[in-house]
């Protein structure tokens, strides 16, 4: 166990340094000294002064450092004493405990395992025999969560899927920076979309409840093996992207119900470009006007139903039908025409995409 590694390390560095000092975890369990440890309550007050620090601080004639690259406090170093001794006596056993923990979360941590999987850092032919020596089961079914977080500010959104999801064995919680994590999930035989996105609505909810935060979270299909982990990751990633253009309301993209936004989200830049000026010979759909755009949405929403959208709209079946006339001037498809209704569906999503992304246009 890394108790044991972090002990070698006490107990080699006790011979160089005139100190007391030890590695404590994040609950304030001292897990290596080289003599008498502290009170419990002193080790709990250390813990609290070194978290989401990276610096030296001082506490109780304490010299701390937490040890960790991960955004939250993993390990904690404490010396004796506050001078410089004590101050370069800590930055050495950071220093030597951190490449230990690295070692460690190489070699056995699952987690890091799974990030490995879904960044592609692991080779398919490792893959099988890495997870042998972790016991990550391999024929078991789990999906992949995306969770993107749409606002500005601090947030302990890892801490709250970690309390979600707290069985580390089974469920991996990896943050891929301040605003994106991803959460692998395993699932019950038999488990599909519906139950998914019932998993993605709790993670929406409690989010929002207990850091006031809205998160939008993309959803993969069910991969029924480890092999298809790294493909999940990358249906989750490709909902929330192809949400963010044509679902923009929807806090839950399942990659399972993208439906033609999924196909023209893959579709070349280039081939977009040449369907929108072979649909658009008359004028650019740019030309037309919010009031246009809002009466062509309603028109489809009401399944090309004229009455219907004009009564919702407010206006004159005639008005509705002028307006319909002035599209048809301007773009040379008369949406009253079921095909050409189509084409200019298409049309406008094929512009949404590409206007998504000035690079793309």
């Amino acid at each position: 166990m890394i108790s044991k590694a972090f002990q070698d390390i006490v107990s080699q560095m006790s011979e160089v340094f005139p100190k007391k000092f030890g590695i404590a975890d994040s609950h304030g369990l001292v897990l290596a000294s080289n003599g008498s440890e502290p009170s419990g309550d002193t080790v709990d007050d250390l813990v609290n002064v070194a978290a989401n620090s990276d610096k030296l601080l001082f506490k109780d004639g304490y010299t701390v450092r937490t040890v960790s690259n991960k955004p939250y406090t993993e390990y904690m170093v404490y010396v004796e004493g506050t001078d410089e001794v004590s101050k370069y006596c800590c930055n050495s056993l950071v220093v030597a405990a951190n490449n230990v923990r690295h070692y460690y979360d190489e070699k056995y941590d699952k987690n890091n395992f799974m990030q490995n999987i879904i960044f592609d850092n692991i080779l398919p032919f490792d893959l099988h025999q890495k997870a042998r020596e972790l016991h990550v089961e391999i024929d078991v079914p789990r999906a992949a969560y995306y969770i993107k977080v749409l606002d500005e500010g601090e947030n302990g959104i890892y801490d709250v899927l970690r309390n979600m999801f707290p069985d580390k064995e089974k469920d991996f919680v990896i943050n891929i920076d301040t605003t994106n994590l991803v959460l692998i999930k395993e699932l019950h035989e038999g488990d599909g979309s519906e139950k998914l996105e019932e998993t993605a609505q709790a993670i929406v909810d409690t989010v929002n409840a207990e850091t006031m935060l809205t998160v939008c979270v993309g959803v993969s299909t069910v991969a029924h093996n480890i092999d298809r982990i790294n493909g999940a990751y990358k249906e989750a990633q490709i909902a929330i992207e192809v949400g963010k253009v044509f679902d923009d309301e929807k806090y839950i993209l399942n990659y399972d119900s993208l439906g033609i936004g999924r196909l023209i989200y893959q579709l070349p830049i280039k081939l977009c470009e040449l369907f929108l000026k072979e649909v658009f010979k008359k004028g650019d759909i740019s030309t037309l006007d919010d009031e246009t755009i809002l009466t062509i949405n309603k028109f489809f929403e009401n399944d090309l139903n004229v009455s219907e959208t004009s009564r919702q709209l407010f206006v004159h079946r005639n008005t509705l039908v002028y307006r319909l006339e002035k599209i048809y001037k301007l773009t040379g498809l008369d949406l009253r025409k079921f095909d050409q209704a189509i084409v200019f569906k298409v049309a406008m999503m094929v512009y949404k995409y590409l206007e998504s992304n000035s690079m793309k246009i």
